[in-house]
């Protein structure tokens, strides 16, 4: 790419119907741009394109917006147009649980993740230390019942509108959210659970797994929805395990796959890779 080009992402959504690529494309040469990566996906279930490219060009916002200004209007679309690698601002809400909160904030100083992170929000305080190791700010909102349950909720509302959030994870924070917060959300929050649900609710998990002598432990990151755990999967991952493993070394293993699973899921959202199609996500890898 040269010096003085922009790489850009275009995600596109609209009903399937024949010359929608042959528009794109004519659109993006028309702004001057190379394509260096495309997919596309036509949803036989709901009827809906889905498509992702990204391109470069030296032309700026406005000269690709207005290129494909009449393609949009023609073919009924949702089009997003963004910068590579941009960092994607982030709320991470946790509770005491540090695996998924470690594993995003090292792989974010490390560069693996094109994330900002403004602040970890946690109903407990046992995670400042690790958040200050990394320089992220910290704070916490105890919940106790059902008036801080709304304070906490309030406070993560007015976190994202001050820092400007496009991502909020659900590192393992142990609470219900609200509908109404789930509505605000909506598209924009990502979840992590075992996947033992709906089996073995409650706060140990791993022991009613151990005592039932599963053989496999995996994790699923999903969309936050108001159907509780229900949302659009993003990813999942399992391991097989046997009956030599100890209660202690399943929430290992476990721990582990949430961390993975997780974060490919954030991966893949800061890049622009997962379209929502009704219940189901399209992810283009």
């Amino acid at each position: 790419m040269s010096a003085n080009s922009n790489h850009w992402v275009v995600t596109i959504v609209c009903p399937d119907m024949p010359g929608i690529v042959h528009a794109v494309t004519g659109a993006i040469v028309a702004a001057e741009g190379n394509i260096t990566e495309s997919k596309q996906f036509s949803s036989d279930d709901t009827g809906r394109f889905f498509m992702r490219l990204q391109v470069e060009s030296a032309a700026d916002r406005g000269v690709f917006e207005k290129a494909l200004a009449p393609v949009k209007e023609k073919y009924g679309m949702t089009v997003s147009l963004d910068i590579v690698g941009r960092p994607l601002r982030t709320l991470v809400l946790a509770s005491t649980a540090a695996h998924c909160v470690n594993d995003l904030l090292f792989r974010q100083r490390a560069g693996h993740l094109s994330l900002d992170i403004p602040l970890v929000l946690s109903n407990h305080s046992d995670l400042r230390q690790l958040a200050d190791f990394y320089g992220v700010a910290f704070e916490t909102v105890p919940v106790t019942d059902d008036m801080s349950k709304t304070l906490m909720e309030r406070r993560i509302l007015d976190a994202v509108e001050d820092h400007d959030i496009e991502l909020v994870v659900l590192a393992r924070y142990m609470q219900i959210l609200s509908p109404e917060l789930c509505r605000a959300l909506e598209g924009r929050a990502i979840n992590i659970h075992h996947s033992f649900l709906p089996g073995f609710k409650g706060a140990s998990p791993y022991k009613q797994a151990h005592a039932r002598g599963v053989k496999l432990i995996g994790a699923t990151a999903h969309f936050v929805t108001t159907d509780l755990d229900e949302g659009p999967i993003i990813e999942q991952n399992v391991v097989r395990v046997d009956h030599s493993r100890t209660p202690s070394e399943l929430m290992s293993i476990g721990q582990d796959e949430e961390s993975r699973t997780l974060t490919q899921a954030v991966k893949w959202f800061a890049e622009k890779r997962i379209l929502v199609d009704g219940a189901r996500t399209i992810i283009f890898t």
